[in-house]
């Protein structure tokens, strides 16, 4: 582990600091919820709310207690990585949870159905049962919409409006719809798939009540005022362009008039409202009861939202660089035939790079409870003003291992307690780290945010 890299970055959906070992109830919440997301380390000794670097006292006996708190409480068990780290003379304990295939772990003391947590941003959500339900279908490598619904027969997909939405792909026969997993055979009858009827079924909404777009359009910066609505309860190929068309009637279009030809320019980026859009239909949790895909549109954002968080093992960070899992294979797959997904996993690319090419600030990815959330901003967001001081702080602590205060001020000719403001407005701003014993360590150093 590098114990630097670890005390710069703040407590998120892989990380978090414990003072020490006295929570061992919140210990063991955090190792299982690590265990059942995407992993994450546990850092003993730091304060989490200043990140004071505290230390810990015999670490040795102490590795030895908390292996023995992880291995009496936490079923199925787990042998997570724990090593002793040395920072400024002082020693942390350093615990190293991966993504576990033997999800869900739970806490033994309150049992799986309510010691099963997942980590949402930097807290640990109790799963419920649906969510446990999820766990186990990573394990078997099974996708939610691929299950069989033997309750019902394979005419409950309406033949037909698959047939309409292939039309100008391919002419559609009745055999491609076991093909295309619309249909399985279980237990020697032809019945849908979850996905069958999501995305075609006669009566879907009898099985899947939630499975529908809820759209508007708000007057301001909140939901006070709205101007526009609209319920899309069409199939999920339809539904994805009658929501994205929903949007374009809300931008704002300008013409830009050249010597050859006329170029239309909208306030959001055509290419990043279709994927956000298309993600959120494709990846939505269909196994989830209470609320349907949402668009919001607000006088500075738009906001798209789906039920579910992200699929087990992804982090926000992971989407930015490009790592996906579908978590809706038969959707995924017809998607992909109809054109609306061009290439696996490119969808997120797509969006940040497009409202790049726009100069819009970059979108919003965050979980939400159990929902995921892509905000999309209409205007740049205003650049934080640096003056010629902050920018020398800056650079130099770009080009150096940390410097504490005395240094930064003699390299850029102020006094200690003036450079201590601009460095805490820097750190405010999250430009600048700070790590240290505690605010009056005169070994407190600084350095660059990644």
């Amino acid at each position: 582990m590098d114990i630097l890299d670890l005390l710069r970055r703040s407590e998120g959906k892989t990380l978090e600091f414990k003072r020490d070992l006295s929570s061992s109830r919140g210990i063991l919440r955090t190792l299982v919820a690590f265990a059942n997301t995407a992993g994450g380390i546990l850092l003993v000794g730091v304060e989490d709310e200043t990140r004071s670097v505290l230390g810990v006292v015999d670490p040795l006996e102490l590795e030895e207690q908390l292996a023995n708190m992880i291995s009496d409480g936490i079923s199925p068990r787990m042998v997570p990585e724990i090593e002793i780290l040395t920072w400024n003379q002082r020693h942390l304990l350093g615990v190293q949870v991966y993504p576990s295939p033997n999800r869900p772990h739970f806490v033994v003391r309150e049992g799986l159905e309510r010691g099963t947590y997942v980590r949402v941003g930097s807290t640990n959500r109790c799963a419920d049962v649906e969510l446990i339900e999820a766990m186990r279908r990573v394990g078997r490598a099974q996708a939610f919409d691929e299950q069989p619904m033997p309750d019902l027969d394979s005419e409950a997909v309406d033949f037909r409006a698959a047939s309409e939405s292939f039309a100008n792909v391919r002419r559609l026969e009745r055999r491609d719809l076991e093909t295309l997993r619309l249909t399985t055979a279980h237990q020697g009858r032809k019945v849908p798939t979850v996905g069958g009827i999501l995305l075609f079924g006669r009566r879907r909404e009898t099985y899947f009540p939630d499975a529908w777009i809820q759209a508007g359009r708000f007057r301001g910066v909140d939901k006070a005022h709205i101007d526009d609505h609209r319920e899309i309860r069409s199939y999920l190929p339809q539904a994805v362009e009658e929501a994205i068309g929903f949007v374009d009637k809300h931008m704002s279009h300008a013409m830009d008039i050249g010597m050859v030809r006329r170029t239309v320019r909208t306030n959001l980026p055509p290419l990043a409202v279709r994927e956000t859009i298309i993600n959120a239909v494709a990846h939505a949790d269909y196994a989830q009861k209470g609320a349907p895909i949402r668009i919001a549109i607000f006088d500075d954002r738009l906001e798209v939202e789906n039920p579910g968080l992200l699929p087990l093992g992804l982090t926000v960070e992971d989407l930015k660089r490009g790592i996906s899992k579908l978590r809706n294979r038969v959707i995924g797959r017809v998607f992909h035939e109809l054109g609306l997904i061009e290439q696996w996993g490119s969808g997120i690319q797509r969006i940040l790079s497009s409202c790049r090419e726009a100069g819009l600030g970059e979108p919003l990815f965050e979980e939400l409870a159990n929902r995921f959330r892509v905000t999309i901003y209409l205007a740049e967001q205003q650049r934080v003003k640096r003056d010629e001081k902050d920018q020398r702080i800056l650079r130099l602590l770009g080009s150096s291992d940390g410097l504490g205060t005395g240094e930064i001020a003699e390299s850029i000719g102020l006094s200690p307690r003036a450079t201590r403001t601009r460095l805490a407005r820097l750190v405010s701003l999250g430009l600048v780290r700070e790590i240290g014993s505690n605010v009056r360590d005169p070994r407190r150093k600084y350095y660059t945010s990644r």
